[in-house]
């Protein structure tokens, strides 16, 4: 089930497929981190649980690649590179229907509910409310004529 893309002794790279939580499930189900520790203990000779450190979210509807690591120093120098903006993201996504601009950034107000563990995009001015922007440009455009 776990794809790796690239793994070393401090972190590893895996493709997260649709459905899977990216951090451990508060259900039952199968998540990102408990397939991780899986793999690092068949592969290791230490003992005990093995060190994951979750370094960015995708959500269970969403694929794609994801960085893991795999001690806390490792942890630390990702999580830096994070919050400084030294990690690239890049999102793809296939829509149905036509974008008004082939380029545009869109700015948005999203407030997250921790009880039901989700966001919502709000007016501006909502207490808790953080800026989400997004700037696009489409790649490819399909017309289906069927």
């Amino acid at each position: 089930m776990l794809q790796i893309l690239y793994e070393d002794e401090d972190l590893i790279v895996v493709w997260k497929p649709v459905g899977l939580e990216s951090q451990t499930s508060r259900g039952f189900g199968a998540d990102m981190v408990s397939e991780i520790r899986r793999h690092i203990h068949k592969i290791s000779t230490k003992q005990g649980i093995p060190y994951v450190g979750v370094i960015h979210r995708l959500d269970r509807p969403v694929s794609g690649v994801m960085v893991y690591a795999k001690n806390k120093r490792a942890a630390a120098a990702l999580s830096k590179q994070v919050s400084d903006g030294a990690m690239d993201k890049r999102y793809l996504a296939v829509l149905c229907g036509k974008p008004v601009d082939k380029v545009d950034n869109l700015v948005d107000y999203m407030l997250k509910d921790e009880k039901e563990n989700r966001s919502q995009i709000v007016d501006k001015g909502i207490t808790g409310a953080r800026r989400a922007e997004l700037s696009y440009r489409v790649l490819d455009s399909v017309v289906d004529e069927t």
